[in-house]
């Protein structure tokens, strides 16, 4: 145990925590942030390759989280060169939009696979590993599993299914020391910054200032690094140990799902 570890059980310092989605998006800003907390990484990415920067951050490995045997042996393969797994935050997934009377087969089992399947699968990764001493699961969730999407439903049902999942596992895995949380946060992701590039001026200055008014603290989505790092760093330590089954946001106040 790293000097300290006992007197301020919340850090990571030393901890074993492997990131799903880590070269891109939050999953990048994450791992920036975990490492700069002291935990020791291991980052799955699937096509994109992490930038040069990154690449010293972490353990890199490639997996299609989609695969169960491919999972199977990346966090095999992780767990012996990380020398144990304290933790898994699975960041992965993927937003496609469609109106609801338009959704085919075809989006339906490409948004399942890669927002539920993945968190699956990785999850039961996890757990074989962790089985023996416990540890830390978190999943990311969304806002949208909760409320619906009129843009994007099969995503918006897809998460509403991690949710149910994540509560499941929780049920199911706490008696081995393994807690399973979930993570609704609105930060800023290049996917958003897609969205505001195909905006007008006047849709943008209108959702501005509707952001503006809607969330409490800021008045904009949060940074990854800095507003959501946080919050996964806490539970992947030792003291979130009576924490599990929940659906947490972290947005600015945006939705107060537990008030």
């Amino acid at each position: 145990m790293p000097r300290g570890e006992e007197r301020f059980p919340e850090s990571v310092e030393g901890r074993r925590i492997i990131v799903t989605g880590a070269a891109g998006g939050i999953g990048a800003a994450v791992t920036v942030g975990l490492a700069n907390r002291g935990a020791k990484l291991g980052a799955i990415f699937h096509r994109r390759p992490p930038a040069d920067e990154l690449r010293n951050l972490a353990t890199w490995k490639a997996c299609d989280l989609t695969d169960k045997q491919a999972v199977h042996d990346c966090f095999t393969a992780l767990d012996a060169e990380l020398g144990g797994l304290d933790a898994l935050i699975n960041v992965a997934g993927l937003w496609q939009g469609g109106a609801a009377e338009e959704v085919d087969e075809a989006q339906i089992d490409f948004l399942v696979g890669a927002n539920l399947k993945t968190v699956i699968f990785t999850n039961q990764a996890a757990f074989a590993l962790m089985k023996p001493k416990g540890g830390r699961i978190v999943n990311f969730g969304s806002v949208e599993g909760v409320e619906g999407n009129v843009d994007s439903p099969v995503y918006a049902s897809a998460k509403a299914a991690v949710h149910g999942w994540t509560r499941s596992a929780a049920r199911s895995w706490a008696r081995y020391g393994i807690t399973v949380n979930c993570l609704a946060p609105a930060m800023h992701t290049p996917v958003y910054y897609r969205i505001r590039a195909a905006m007008s001026r006047e849709e943008l200055e209108s959702h501005d200032r509707e952001m503006a008014l809607r969330i409490p603290i800021g008045g904009k989505l949060g940074e990854p690094e800095t507003d959501c790092t946080p919050m996964l760093a806490f539970l992947a330590s030792r003291s979130s140990h009576f924490i599990t089954g929940q659906l947490l946001a972290v947005d600015g106040g945006l939705r107060m799902m537990g008030a």
